[in-house]
């Protein structure tokens, strides 16, 4: 294994241990007035011993169901971010409230808190709200509004249903185009398969046609077989080529990362005819924003970071990625990152809601 994800695998480890020592004094307050002390030693050591057990067998593969191991480490971060924020409570208000008091009020509101933050980050992960963006450029004869989705994800939590949902939103916003920078199945097609989610997939049409290029999470070993499966329901993918739409603007399509072989992107846009027309680059990381800034494109569309996901892994994509959500104008081009219309691993989105994007192009 590389030095460096041993590094991210300890670090990992001894966060964890943190979250599970903090949220079992928590626990063991909050339970105080109701049990005993044996049975108090009882549930620290069951807090201590479950989650150290599904993180060593994810780790060596014994159990693939990773989700559930990352399940219990997001209860177990929530549970150590709400013990010290009432500890802090108590801190700063037992010398002016009577601390019995205190604790049956805090002891009330606990659980109430703890259970409003998950379901907040369920309707988050399922509730897609719609942003705007309105782009000027010269390039463009007559005007464009471009259905920009990514990340969607799909697997055993996430299909059919949010896939009429999301056609729905197409639909009603009336785009020209829709573009999907990677991501779009989670890993492989044996839920796509499996729920039949193909006839789903389906409904995503738009007057200019449908356009993708592929994530990190569709070069999992699986990336011919969802190329095809994406093609076979009109969806084209673009693998380090681009193509001419309506004769007015050039979309172009990067493979991720993972593809060691693919093109630089100085010399993908060298392929294209040197006209005037607007040219829209897929891709799907938003790594390189700042040296694609000084090439000759007018528009990119990535997603991938997912604005972190939960708080405060969003704090770290914002310090990772010049732009990890948003709009920036950078040398008067212009880069649009979206956090995802799905969700990787867990259903819960704290900090970052699920997306799509619309873009209106004018003169």
């Amino acid at each position: 294994m590389p030095p460096r994800y041993l590094i991210i695998f300890a670090v990992v480890i001894l966060t964890a241990q943190l979250f599970i020592y903090i949220s079992n004094r928590g626990l063991r307050w909050y339970l105080k007035p109701y049990i005993g002390q044996k049975c108090g030693f009882l549930l620290s050591a069951l807090l201590w011993l479950l989650p150290n057990i599904l993180m060593a067998i994810t780790a060596s593969r014994v159990f693939p169901q990773y989700r559930i191991t990352a399940f219990v480490l997001f209860l177990l971060a929530y549970a150590f971010m709400l013990t010290l924020g009432l500890w802090l409570i108590r801190l700063l208000v037992k010398r002016v409230v009577n601390p019995l008091k205190l604790d049956r009020t805090l002891r009330l509101v606990a659980p109430l808190l703890y259970v409003s933050i998950i379901g907040f980050g369920l309707y988050n992960a399922y509730t897609p709200y719609v942003q705007h963006y309105s782009i000027h450029s010269d390039k463009l004869q007559g005007s464009l509004r471009i259905g920009l989705v990514s990340d969607l994800h799909l697997g055993k939590l996430f299909g059919a249903k949010q896939l009429d949902k999301l056609a729905e939103i197409m639909q009603q916003q009336q785009v020209d185009i829709i573009l999907m920078p990677g991501d779009i199945m989670d890993d492989n097609l044996e839920y796509y398969l499996a729920e039949n989610m193909q006839p789903h997939l389906q409904k995503l049409r738009a007057p200019l046609g449908v356009y993708a290029t592929l994530g990190n999470h569709d070069f999992f070993g699986a990336q011919q077989q969802i190329r095809q499966a994406l093609q076979a329901v009109g969806i084209k993918v673009l693998a380090d080529e681009a193509v001419s739409i309506d004769s007015r603007f050039v979309v172009v399509g990067r493979n991720d990362h993972l593809d060691k072989t693919r093109l630089p992107l100085d010399q993908l846009l060298g392929y294209l005819p040197q006209d005037n027309r607007l040219r829209i680059l897929l891709d799907h990381r938003p790594d390189d924003i700042i040296e694609n800034s000084q090439l000759a494109l007018d528009l990119q569309l990535s997603g991938h970071a997912h604005k972190g996901q939960v708080f405060p892994a969003n704090l770290i994509t914002k310090a990772i990625y010049p732009l990890d959500h948003g709009y920036l104008n950078l040398n008067d081009r212009h880069f649009v990152v979206t956090s995802g219309y799905g969700f990787w691993g867990i259903p819960f989105r704290i900090g970052s809601q699920a997306e799509v994007v619309v873009i209106d192009i004018n003169r």
